[in-house]
Parts: structure tokens; C-alpha cells; sequence
């Protein structure tokens, strides 16, 4: 039986519509939404709100679950890694400024225009992304994990 990991991540949006990213420190460096792991026995929206807060200062209020997103295949055929279920979030700031609280995950935060989101994206930011700008909720779906090439930006309802 293969391995799975439960994760949350979140499309958090401020008053102007942009979109808070988050590139990796480490491998490819690819923008993404801010994520974490769920720990045991914790509530994925609480899981949320703790990895956000603990990785860029952040403070949050979950809005709505926009999907579970089951991240497979390998990142490289040199090492495979297991499944990801994501549990994703659409979330608001309510306290605190975004910084880079946690150096060893995200070399870089901002917020971006929706028309502006830089690349390369992860698939999981990909595929969140688009289903959030066509109004798609309550997405249960596989996202297939690859090196992605760098794309255009992924537009967001306003």
C-alpha cells in the first residue's frame, strides 16, 4: 500500500484581490500557496490556520473548502514520494503582515495580482488556482506531480 500524507494549503486573498504566494527554499523553487501537514487527529481548517500563521506571521479565517486535491506520481525517478491529499482553502488575513517565518520551506512570499502570478507554479497551486477562477467548489480530484514548466498566470475571479 502506498503511503499517503494529508496537507492543507490556502488561497488567501487580501482586500485587492491579490493572492498570497510562497516559492520553496529548496528544489525546483516553485511558487505555491502557503501549506503545511496535518497532524494527527487535527482539523484540517485548524491545520490550516496554524501552518499559515507559523510560516509567514500571518493570522487567517477560513472562508470555504474549495476541493481535496490528491497530489501523486513521482517529483523525479530518482525518488519517489508519497501521496498528498490536500485539503484546500479559500482564507482572508485577519492580523499580522507576511514575512518568511519559515526559511527552511519558503525563500520568498508576496501577494500577487491575480493576472500577475509568478512561475513556475506547483501543480497543486495550478490546478487550485483554475478551479478557484472558474467558481469550481467542492473539487475532489488527482493532480498529477511534475516539474512544471513556466506557464502564464492563472487568472482569479475578481
Amino acid at each position: 500500500m502506498d503511503s499517503l500524507t494529508y496537507a492543507v494549503a490556502a488561497v488567501v486573498t487580501d482586500p485587492n484581490g491579490r493572492v498570497l504566494l510562497c516559492q520553496q527554499s529548496q528544489g525546483h523553487r516553485l511558487w505555491g500557496l502557503p501549506h503545511g501537514r496535518i497532524e494527527h487527529c487535527e482539523h484540517p481548517a485548524h491545520a490550516a490556520v496554524r501552518d499559515i500563521r507559523t510560516q509567514t506571521g500571518l493570522e487567517i479565517a477560513v472562508d470555504e473548502l474549495i476541493g481535496l486535491y490528491r497530489l501523486t506520481g513521482p517529483a523525479d525517478a530518482a525518488e519517489p514520494l508519497p501521496d498528498l491529499l490536500v485539503h484546500a482553502f479559500r482564507a482572508h488575513p485577519v492580523g499580522g503582515e507576511p514575512c518568511v517565518n519559515a526559511p527552511a520551506m519558503i525563500c520568498r512570499l508576496g501577494w500577487y495580482a491575480p493576472n500577475d502570478v509568478p512561475t513556475p507554479h506547483t501543480a497543486t497551486a495550478t490546478a487550485v488556482l483554475a478551479d478557484l477562477a472558474t467558481g469550481r467548489r467542492g473539487v475532489v480530484t488527482d493532480v498529477h506531480r511534475s516539474v512544471p514548466a513556466a506557464g502564464t498566470a492563472v487568472p482569479l475571479p475578481a
